[in-house]
């Protein structure tokens, strides 16, 4: 029998939460199986099995934190000869429904385990990951519900179904019940790991060591809107989806050439400023696993193509929540596209230790006055930027937004300045 270590999974990362098994003990794998999901500070990471066997340990539950380098679970290859158990019957399981009962995670002993109390057969449920992600947002546990599937496969629909019972007295309700007089459930408790616990570190150094300042603005994009539209179709021919934002990216790489002080960033000892070559333009993304700002490298030297290209595959990572490491470092500035999910306006706080970030709001038609004091139907966006006071002051900001605003709003002037 062997033991499979968790492995090194990201620079200066140590331990991950067990996110979800995707087998069980005395399961049959293959190599390079997806094993078991777990979520880092960074990331969600799914590890695959180096050999092919059977599993026949477990170390770490579902839901609970794995040391890099220590045992993750264990299992016997297929060139190994089997080993005799010395375990005695059922401590096991017995071992794991103790583990997994202090922390809410329903064990999931092997298929052949038999509860030596009652004398019934405890197999694993089958469910799919989506469905067991839900039992767990619910804190409920699957034996608890009846599957209607094939083999007694528990659906969505059967988990919807059992949270519309009535709530009942039950052995595996843990927490004491209210005083009538509250009338109300206790509140749901959920650790913060992962992503969100590095976004909450992060957000309160950022917005407590940087002193802040917020300038708005409103662009019009009609004329860009315009242009999108007319280079969709041959953006689509290629296979990739053309939106506003390799736009605004492009014209913000252009724009930094006018004012590098908005690409610099100050050393931790905030007596040097670094400016950098290259302008690496982050995006925020409302992952499953919490907000990602994935980077666009070396903005100025690609092509609106290139920009649309990275942008698509960026996104798709960031919300599956597999994004490399690589596509996460190195950020110079950042672009919130708030306006995506209906927001107008918004203060950001910046992604130390980069200098600025600019919140994109909602694009709107509004009635404005032309060059000969017609009224006009324009599309009207509002951005807000913040910017680092230490060292960008708001005429340094201004200069800058304006160069952005006119690549913009002009697009074909950003023609002039493409190599």
């Amino acid at each position: 029998m062997s033991d499979f270590m968790l492995p090194d999974i990201g620079e200066g990362i140590v331990e991950c939460e067990v996110v979800e098994w995707r087998v069980a003990e005395g399961d049959r794998i293959e190599e390079d199986q997806p094993i078991v999901e777990v979520m880092t500070d960074k990331a969600l990471v799914e590890i695959t099995a180096p050999e092919a066997g059977v599993v026949t340990k477990l170390y770490v539950a579902q839901g609970q934190i794995a040391k890099v380098h220590a045992a993750l679970y264990a299992y016997q290859a297929e060139n190994e000869t089997a080993e005799p158990d010395a375990t005695p019957p059922n401590s096991e399981s017995q071992s794991s429904a103790v583990a997994n009962s202090a922390t809410g995670t329903p064990a999931e002993p092997t298929p052949v385990a038999t509860n030596a109390t009652t004398g019934a057969s405890r197999g694993k449920v089958p469910a799919s990951p989506a469905v067991r992600r839900l039992v767990r947002e619910h804190q409920l546990e699957l034996t608890d519900i009846a599957g209607s599937g094939k083999e007694g496969r528990v659906l969505k629909e059967d988990v919807l179904a059992h949270l519309k019972q009535p709530v009942t007295a039950s052995v595996h309700t843990a927490t004491p019940a209210m005083p009538a007089t509250q009338g109300a459930e206790s509140p749901r408790v959920e650790p913060l790991r992962g992503v969100r616990a590095v976004m909450a570190k992060k957000m309160v150094e950022s917005a407590s060591s940087i002193p802040h300042f917020h300038y708005g603005e409103e662009i019009d994009v009609t004329e860009l809107l315009a242009l999108r539209e007319r280079l969709k179709p041959r953006v689509e021919a290629q296979g990739e989806r053309l939106t506003l934002m390799p736009f605004f990216m492009k014209a913000m790489a252009l724009a930094v050439a006018e004012a590098p002080i908005i690409n610099a960033q100050l050393n931790a000892e905030a007596n040097e400023l670094h400016y950098y070559p290259h302008c690496n333009i982050g995006m925020a993304v409302d992952s499953k696993a919490g907000l990602l700002v994935p980077n666009v490298k070396s903005v100025e030297r690609l092509t609106l193509l290139d920009i649309a290209r990275e942008v698509g595959r960026l996104t798709i990572a960031a919300r599956e929540g597999r994004v490399d490491q690589a596509d996460l470092k190195g950020g110079t500035i950042s672009i919130s596209n708030i306006g995506a999910l209906g927001g107008t306006y918004a203060a950001p706080i910046i992604n130390a230790p980069e200098a600025a970030i600019v919140a994109i709001g909602k694009t709107q038609w509004l009635p404005r006055f032309g060059e000969q004091g017609e009224v006009q139907r324009r599309a009207i966006m509002t951005i807000t930027w913040a910017g680092d006071h230490r060292f960008i002051d708001g005429g340094t900001i201004a200069r800058f937004c304006n160069a952005w605003k006119g690549f913009l709003e002009a697009p074909e002037t950003m023609l002039l300045h493409l190599g």
